[in-house]
């Protein structure tokens, strides 16, 4: 670790894509029908896409925040309910439920996993609960045995964040084995993607049926007298996003496979260096999708933190500050927030508030590249640590 103006090599770029993508595209634009009413593609993909994730049924939607909005109004979510979030979460997660006039309560993490922690869970259920939201966090499951028993207890439904999740299992099954909704995302950063785009998993038609009239503005398939069932919004993926993404669950399993073999290597180089704390992991957690490469400084502090995510950019790695605490973002506050200050909520939520200071990611990209990388990585960090 001797040369300190050592750079990254080039990584794998993202998104990936090859013939497979342009076929569909092509295959998409030859039907002469675009939209999902019309062509096959969204179809086609849903029954893949379930199939994959273990799920009986899959809806394909715009993006992965209508896909969260999607399932919670499904489960009744709206006006006088609360939806009990991981304070430590990409916003998506809580305004989903505060555009649907619900408050969004946020809770504390686990300090090793990242995911929405169970305690935390249990403590913040009240007679206005109306979903818990697990977060799989950076592709970890969030611990769905303890989380199971607390929603049965409570008569309250799961909805699982499966945003960085895609191909993931908990003690082998996979997302849409745990008899809950799951709601995905394809925005460009993700796991598979064509840009935007998201999905939504149930465990049972009713539920589908009922997403899916919401998703199409309320209207029955075979309405011809404009006869809107339900309130909804138009929520329908196109068929040329659902031809790409058709591709990219193709190469999903190959790529997760990948990132399996190269976290444990980095995550062993992290420790070793003074003050790295890597995102650790469960073993029920049997497949991990890596979607970043999270790691810890504790006690370092936001403002040098953010420093050094600005010199390992320079020093060409694809890094990135953690999120931040949902309740410290003025958007947080706008519409559907508890009845507490963010101090109060702060207290609450000690892990989250360590998290969002001291919290580092890698695109999941970095995880494509070879063993070698690996160590490169983690000379550069170390280097870069001991300069800033």
């Amino acid at each position: 670790m001797s040369d300190s103006r050592r750079t990254a090599p080039e990584f794998p770029a993202w998104p990936q894509f090859d013939d497979a993508e342009r076929a569909g595209l092509i295959r998409a634009l030859d039907q002469g029908q675009w939209w999902r009413m019309g062509g096959t593609e969204v179809d086609s993909f849903e029954r893949e896409f379930a199939e994959y994730h273990g799920a009986a049924h899959a809806l394909a939607v715009t993006n992965g925040t209508h896909a969260l909005e999607l399932a919670l109004q499904v489960l009744g979510v709206g006006p006088g309910t609360e939806v009990i979030v991981p304070g430590f979460t990409f916003i998506s997660s809580s305004q989903a439920a505060q555009r649907l006039g619900a408050v969004a309560v946020p809770v504390d993490v686990d300090l090793e996993t990242y995911c929405i922690d169970p305690a935390a869970v249990e403590a913040a259920i009240t007679p206005r609960t109306r979903a818990i939201m697990p977060v799989h966090m950076a592709g970890h499951f969030s611990d769905m045995d303890a989380l199971g028993k607390i929603a049965a207890n409570a008569g309250v439904p799961l909805i699982q964040d499966a945003a960085h999740a895609h191909g993931t299992s908990w003690a082998g099954r996979r997302v849409g084995e745990h008899g809950s909704i799951a709601a995905f995302s394809f925005q460009n950063g993700k796991l598979m993607t064509a840009g935007e785009g998201g999905a939504v998993t149930f465990p049972d038609a009713e539920q589908y049926e009922q997403a899916f009239l919401r998703h199409s503005c309320g209207r029955p398939r075979t309405d011809r007298r404009y006869l809107h069932q339900t309130s909804g919004s138009n929520f329908r993926m196109n068929e040329f996003t659902a031809s790409v993404l058709r591709a990219q669950l193709a190469r999903l399993g190959g790529q997760i496979d990948t990132r399996e073999q190269r976290w444990p290597v980095l995550a062993e180089l992290l420790a070793q260096i003074p003050g790295v704390v890597p995102q650790g992991r469960d073993p029920r957690c049997d497949r991990n999708s890596h979607y970043m490469a999270m790691f810890r400084l504790p006690g370092v502090g936001e403002e040098r933190r953010n420093a050094l995510v600005d010199a390992l950019i320079e020093r060409g790695l694809p890094a990135f500050a953690a999120f931040r605490a949902i309740y410290r973002s003025d958007g947080f506050w706008e519409t559907g927030a508890p009845d507490a200050t963010v101090d109060q909520l702060a207290a609450r939520c000690p892990n989250v508030e360590a998290l969002s200071a001291d919290g580092i990611w890698l695109h999941h990209r970095t995880l494509l590249g070879t063993e070698a990388q690996m160590h490169t990585i983690a000379e550069i960090l170390a280097e870069t640590l001991a300069g800033v």
